[in-house]
Order: structure tokens, then C-alpha cells, then sequence
């Protein structure tokens, strides 16, 4: 399998630039997998398509201001580091920019010498660098302060609310991206889901370099996954394994809840709780254990992503929807529209 194979043609001008509003205003292709029917309609629908007795799984991660503009202290030269992993109360996996410039050893100092950061090593498996801050009072603070929120590269519109870049019900910090799929639940449609008798179950994925990673084999079996944190508490497990012998769905939203759910999932589709962390590869020909339906993005042509909605779907089938949302203009990628494949 070619990765080359999970490649269609993009207009640029179909790629989100801003968030819709409200939120739940996005359109939503609804996918029936069973009678190969798609459906267009808006997200706000979406409770017409969860059932009573349903489980929907949220990733409760939340984005913090991972990117980080500053200097190198020898030269001044402008410097960016994008924090990916804590490792502990000083110590992150990041990427650096410009990468040949930043050697170890190397100390780049951020708001006036507030934070500096000193690059320990490379990380040969990401391109990337680990590096240690050095501060005064709480680092999240001085994050917050002075880090910006990491938008995706094909995003050039300035966000007027960096809130518009967590979801509604984004919790617990740690992602240097947001799950995007869950971008288009309000409050107001939340309560109404639940409501109607479907079970919110939150799980977690801080989401790093795994998830948006490109894939650059050109045999996507050898294709190696970032790890990234994952967590499946007691409760979470517990509810959605009775959801499913009761003969409710599990419906997960976004590519992140998935893979979750299926680290942690035996192969008779059995949930168990765990946290630590994933490498997980959903492609093609990978069964699908403990996941019924799934809410998403349209995603980058050639990534994991778009190959993990391919094992829902076929791959044929999936750049047959795929050609279907560009004719009908769909907005793609993480501020654009949904789909629900059940």
C-alpha cells in the first residue's frame, strides 16, 4: 500500500481560514455505510443521527500556546520553538526552527530573557530537539504569557479568539493541536445530547507530532508513529463496555478518540483502562475493534489521518467522498466541515 495512493486534488481556496459561527453551523456529510448514501446537512443535525443508549467519546485535551518566538542569545537571530512533549518540570521534546542554527548547547532566550531554553540533543526520529527551560516562578505562567497558540502552516488568518481553537469541553493541557473534530459541539447541542439519552465519556490524547505528522515512506506500512499520551480512566471503560453489551454504538469524535479507544481495546473489542503512551497506526487491512461511528474533519491528502478514516471506509471509498466534498465545497481541514460515518 503507496502512500502516494491516499493522495486527490485540493483547491486552495477550500482551505478553512477561519472557524464558522456558531460552531455547530459547520455542514456535516453524513455517511451510510451500509447503503453507500451520504447525506449533506449541517452539524447541528448530528443529534438526529446519535440514538438513545449511545456512547459519544470526547478527547478532553486542551491546546496550551505551545509556539514559542524568541532569539538566539549568541547572534539574535529569530528562533521558534514549537513545544510537542513534557518530560518533566523543566525538560520538552520540540521542534526548532531553524533547525541547523540550534545545535546543542545552543540557549535561546524568549520575552527579554524571562525564559530561556537550552538545547540538550537531538531527537533523531522527529527532526526534532530536546530542550530545558530555564525560569523564574510557575513555567505555565510565563507560557501563557509569552507562547502563542500553534495554528496549522495552511492557516494564514490571525485568530481573533484563541478559544476558537479548544473545544467547548477542552480540560486537561497538553496538546500542541487541537482534536479538531470536536471544534463544532456547543454547550446548547451537548446538553441536548445528552438529553436524548446518549452518554458523553470523556477520554484523553494529548495531541503531538503523531497525529499530524507527515508521512514520508513511500510504503505506508513502514510508516512509524510519534507516541503521544493517552488515558482511559475506570469509569470510561467501564460505561462504554456496558453501552456496547447493551447494543448501544460507540460513536468517537475524531481520529484521536479512536485511537485511543483502541490502544486500550483487546481483540474482542473489549475497553480497558490504562494511560501511557500510543504509537498506534489505523491504516487500511487494521481491524477496528471497539469503535461503531466516527465524527471528523476532511483531512490532508497522504496523512495517517486520512488513512485511518480509509480503514472506516475503504480507501477507495473514502477519496470517492473525498471528490464528492470538493465538487460540493466543503470546507476542509482543521477549520473546516465534518462528516459522520456510521
Amino acid at each position: 500500500m503507496r502512500t502516494a495512493d491516499f493522495d486527490y486534488e485540493l483547491p486552495e481556496e477550500l482551505i478553512a481560514q477561519t472557524p464558522i459561527e456558531p460552531r455547530d453551523h459547520s455542514r456535516l456529510m453524513v455517511i451510510h455505510r451500509a447503503e453507500g448514501r451520504l447525506e449533506h446537512r449541517h452539524f447541528y443535525d448530528i443529534i438526529e443521527y446519535l440514538n438513545p443508549g449511545d456512547a459519544l467519546v470526547i478527547n478532553e485535551t486542551r491546546v496550551i500556546p505551545a509556539r514559542l518566538l524568541g532569539i538566539k542569545e549568541e547572534t539574535g537571530v529569530p528562533v521558534e520553538v514549537l513545544l510537542l512533549r513534557r518530560e518533566n518540570a523543566t525538560d520538552w521534546e520540540a521542534l526548532v526552527r531553524p533547525g541547523r542554527r540550534l545545535k546543542p548547547g545552543t540557549f535561546c532566550s524568549f520575552g527579554d530573557g524571562l525564559l530561556r531554553c537550552e538545547v540538550l540533543e537531538n531527537v533523531s526520529e522527529t527532526g526534532g530537539r530536546k530542550v530545558r527551560f530555564h525560569y523564574s516562578g510557575v513555567f505555565e505562567t510565563l507560557l501563557d504569557r509569552l507562547g502563542e497558540m500553534p495554528l496549522p502552516p495552511y492557516i494564514h488568518e490571525k485568530l481573533e479568539n484563541p478559544e476558537r481553537y479548544q473545544t467547548v469541553y477542552a480540560k486537561e493541557e497538553g496538546s500542541a493541536a487541537a482534536p479538531t473534530a470536536g471544534l463544532h459541539f456547543t454547550p446548547e447541542l451537548l446538553e441536548r445530547i445528552r438529553e436524548k439519552g446518549i452518554t458523553i465519556v470523556p477520554v484523553l490524547l494529548h495531541v503531538g507530532l503523531g497525529t499530524f505528522r507527515p508521512v514520508k515512506v513511500e510504503d505506508v506500512e513502514t510508516h512509524v508513529m510519534h507516541s503521544e499520551y493517552c488515558q482511559v480512566t475506570p469509569e470510561a471503560a467501564e460505561t462504554l463496555n456496558a453501552v456496547r453489551r447493551a447494543g448501544g454504538r460507540i460513536v468517537c469524535v475524531g481520529t484521536t478518540s479512536v485511537r485511543t479507544l483502541e490502544t486500550m481495546a483487546t481483540e474482542d473489542g473489549v475497553i480497558h483502562p490504562g494511560a501511557g503512551e500510543t504509537q498506534i497506526f489505523i491504516y487500511p487491512g487494521v481491524k477496528i475493534k471497539a469503535v461503531d461511528a466516527l465524527i471528523t474533519n476532511f483531512h490532508l491528502p497522504q496523512s495517517t489521518l486520512l488513512m485511518l478514516v480509509s480503514a472506516f471506509l475503504g480507501r477507495e471509498e473514502a477519496l470517492r467522498i473525498y471528490r464528492e466534498a470538493v465538487r460540493e465545497k466543503y470546507r476542509f481541514f482543521s477549520f473546516g466541515d465534518a462528516m459522520f460515518i456510521e
